[in-house]
């Protein structure tokens, strides 16, 4: 995986490079709280609170993408790669699963010449396979 290239103008300190790295690693978007166990796994010291602080500071200068889900009560982060990614979200246990393809490739929205679309983003919200299988069984 090519190196990060860190934004003119942001200094890289120890747990601004620790939380990049967890991203870099990671397989799916994570939670603030859930880089801030695995920093603490890993042995070094920071607040959550310092942890939302960069990946908020990563979110203004493009380095990271947030994404609200749940109506917003809570947020993952990824990197920012070239493709854009959407994904299905377990409404019990917040379980990420990555949807394979853009439902929006190949569609142009009829909107004015007075807008220029620069993204979107798309939220499906279900049950994750175990999810459902428990909800299924404790129906019975």
């Amino acid at each position: 995986m090519p190196e990060i290239v860190w934004p003119e103008g942001l200094k890289k300190t120890k747990q601004r490079d620790a939380v990049v790295k967890i991203l870099e690693s990671a397989e799916a978007p994570l939670s603030a709280p859930d880089i801030y166990a695995q920093i603490e796994k890993d042995g070094q010291a920071v607040w959550l609170s310092t942890v939302y602080r960069i990946l908020e500071l990563f979110t203004e200068k493009g380095l990271v993408t947030k994404t609200p889900v749940l109506d917003g009560d809570m947020a993952y982060y990824e990197l920012r790669r070239h493709d854009h990614r959407h994904y299905a979200v377990c409404v019990d246990c917040h379980k990420i699963v990555p949807i394979q393809d853009c439902p929006m490739t190949g569609f142009e929205p009829k909107i004015s010449d007075d807008f220029r679309v620069l993204g979107h983003r798309i939220e499906m919200y279900g049950y994750c396979k175990d999810c459902d299988k428990r909800n299924k069984s404790s129906k019975e």
